[in-house]
């Protein structure tokens, strides 16, 4: 019997360098109070946190639930490694934190042996998050709690329009299909849990939508966001899928928006939550 071969991511989208390690902490901070508000792990002792990457959401976690410890998963030892040195260095991160290496839909814990799961903007780098969230669902105890926070790309939009910035986010998302990864899985977090035999599933969608109303708020987001895109550019120029161009072009638009008194700005992410039920111990 001919197996079908395995789906494979081929690359981070923002690459790999001290400057996006930089970046990843300041987004989770930046976004705590939109990803982390009342969250269900207060119950919790052993959580997996899938993808924890550099631990910039591991950090905050730890902070909001200090009876937690928490193992993350990631397929990079280097990155792991870059955790481990930043929350050795955080006060109430001491002896709270074990980091493993290895592939998300293939993992090596028993059954049963965690009491919650976290995953966040990790799905829409994953070839296959069906085969993730089984693995997940196989090694948590029935009953506990899942949190998924995902991208829905489609949804961005700016005022004054900005041809250049929305012709280099369209080839962004291009780009991440093309590596393997889902920058529109958000919407589908739904479907995925149901089809895996998840219950008690509910999603709600968060947006962000910033006008003359919050100013302030605006222009910390318009900040936050040029940041984003930009750690973005170098992989997407050496790839071919903008020009210098328009790279130029976005830089110019997200300057004059910065400075434009009626500027809006709007984005929506989806964040799953779903409790497991019973579940065979055969892998997906």
């Amino acid at each position: 019997m001919t197996q079908t071969p395995k789906k494979q991511v081929l690359g981070y989208l923002h690459g790999y360098s001290t400057e996006e390690e930089g970046r990843l902490y300041r987004q989770a901070r930046f976004l705590e109070h939109l990803v982390h508000v009342g969250l269900p792990f207060h119950r919790s002792r052993r959580l997996l946190e899938v993808g924890c990457g550099v631990g910039a959401q591991t950090e905050i976690l730890l902070r909001l639930f200090p009876e937690l410890h928490i193992t993350g998963l990631d397929s990079s030892a280097q990155t792991l490694e870059h955790a481990r040195e930043h929350l050795a260095k955080v006060p109430w991160a001491g002896g709270r934190f074990d980091g493993v290496v290895s592939d998300a839909g293939r993992m090596t814990f028993e059954p049963g042996s965690f009491d919650s799961a976290f995953l966040c903007w990790i799905l829409e780098h994953v070839a296959d998050p069906a085969l993730v969230l089984s693995e997940v669902r196989r090694v948590l105890r029935p009953g506990s709690p899942v949190v998924v926070t995902e991208v829905q790309n489609a949804t961005f939009f700016l005022d004054p329009y900005s041809p250049n910035t929305l012709a280099y986010w369209t080839s962004s998302n291009d780009h991440q299909l093309s590596l393997g990864g889902d920058p529109f899985v958000g919407a589908r977090l739904g479907n995925l849990l149901l089809r895996l035999g998840y219950r008690d599933i509910t999603t709600k969608v968060q947006t962000i939508h910033l006008d003359n109303r919050a100013p302030v708020e605006r222009a910390e987001m318009l900040e936050y966001w040029t940041e984003l895109l930009l750690s973005g550019a170098p992989g997407l120029l050496e790839s071919g899928n903008v020009s210098t161009e328009i790279v130029e072009g976005m830089k110019r638009e997200l300057g004059d928006i910065a400075h434009n008194p009626d500027a809006v700005f709007f984005y929506a992410f989806v964040q799953a939550r779903a409790r497991v039920g019973e579940f065979p111990t055969q892998r997906l």
